[in-house]
Formats: structure tokens, sequence, C-alpha cells
């Protein structure tokens, strides 16, 4: 595997979010986040990535070996980290009981991590070592949103579909700017893990919702502007 990764390295990436599109669809559609079947699917691909990563020393290289220095430069993640709760602005209410809570949480914790490794990990660098830093961010920014499509065949609707996608697109350019600039993806796995465990304790609120989008989608045009205007720290 570590032969093949290192001759097709964009290949690779491709190939483990396609391999994450074909086991988690499924799961999602037939069991839920809240099931044992999904934590155990999530489970094993994100140790998977974890045990790749480390064994062949690439922590460095996707930004997991370390918190950003100098948070002060990055505005300390604030524009992020308010956006975070966006999916609590129309209320607060658990999704499941008991243990389907717990383990929807761990699910959504758990691809957190693993969509901000092949994502702004395995892709961007993949891509970065081939383009130009301007047309890596907007591929991986993109594939990103429109990776969300996924979700018709899981039986979402349309035009929910649709604004998820825009509203993932933004998300993208927050992720990967914050990951380029900063040298890290910490910030970004914890702030992807937020928002997907807030949306399992989300109330329904149609004018909430539309801020929340509207608000991303502005948020992040001005804040990967200013992030834009930085030098890297690495």
């Amino acid at each position: 595997m570590k032969k093949f990764y290192d001759k097709k390295e964009l290949l690779f990436a491709i190939l483990l979010i396609v391999a994450y599109c074909v086991i988690i669809s499924p799961l999602k559609a037939n069991y839920g986040y809240a099931s044992v079947e999904m934590l155990v699917g999530l489970t094993v691909f994100a140790l998977g990535i974890y045990l790749f990563v480390s064994k062949y020393g690439l922590k460095e290289k996707y930004g997991l070996a370390s918190w950003p220095k100098d948070c002060r430069r990055y505005l300390y993640f604030i524009p992020m980290w308010i956006l975070c709760t966006g999916n609590i602005w129309g209320g607060f209410a658990f999704e499941h009981q008991g243990i389907k809570q717990l383990i929807a949480i761990l699910s959504m914790i758990l691809v957190g991590f693993v969509e901000e490794m092949l994502f702004r990990g395995f892709l961007f660098r993949a891509l970065l070592s081939k383009n130009s830093t301007t047309s890596s961010i907007i591929i991986t920014s993109l594939t990103f949103g429109i990776g969300h499509i996924i979700n018709l065949f899981t039986g979402q609707a349309s035009f929910e579909t649709i604004v998820q996608i825009f509203f993932a697109i933004a998300w993208g350019f927050i992720f990967t700017m914050v990951c380029y600039k900063s040298g890290s993806i910490i910030p970004c796995i914890i702030a992807h893990s937020i928002i997907d465990v807030l949306a399992e304790c989300a109330v329904y609120n149609l004018t909430a919702d539309w801020i929340y989008v509207i608000s991303t989608i502005i948020v992040s045009i001005l804040y990967c502007t200013y992030l834009s205007k930085l030098k890297n720290s690495f």
C-alpha cells in the first residue's frame, strides 16, 4: 500500500474517498449514525487512516503533529468556533435517547476526523504537490462540498441536498485555508466534529437554518480573504 501511495498519491487519495463513500453511504441509509454498524464502520476507517499515517511518519505532513503556533494570527479561529454552533441556533434537543445518542455522538466525532483527513489531508496535500496553491484549495473545497451529493442516495431531499452542497463548499474553503495557513489539521478536525455532533442535537427551525447557511457563506468569504493575506506558519 505504501508503494502505491508513493507512486500515485493523488489516485490513492481519490480511492480512499471513493471507498469511504461506498462503505459509509449504505450504512447511513440502512442503519443511521446512531447504529452500532455505523460506529464500527467509522472506527475501522478512522483507525486505518491513523495507523497508516503514524506508521509511515506522515503526521507532520498532514498537520497532525501539533496545534498551530501563534493562534492570534488566525484570530484564534473565533469565526470558525462561532459557526460551529450554528446547528443549534434554532434550539437544542437530543435526537436519540440513551446509548443511541452516545453512539451518534461518537460516530459524528469520527466523521469529523475521517473527512478532514481525507480532504484536507490526503487529497489537498496530493493536489498541492502537483498544482498551484490556489487551484489546490479550490479543487479540495469544491470536491468536499459537491461530494455531499451522495446524500441523495440516502433518502435526503433534492433541495436540501443542494443547499447542503453550498454550505459544505463554504466550510470546505474555511477548513482548507485554516489547514494550509496554520500547518495544522487539528482545529479543522475539532470544528468539523463539533458541527456534526451538534447536528445530532438540533431542533428543526427553517429560519435559523437559513440564517446559519447564509452566515457561513458570508463568514467564509471574509475569513478566507483575511487568511489569504497571511504568511504560512511552516
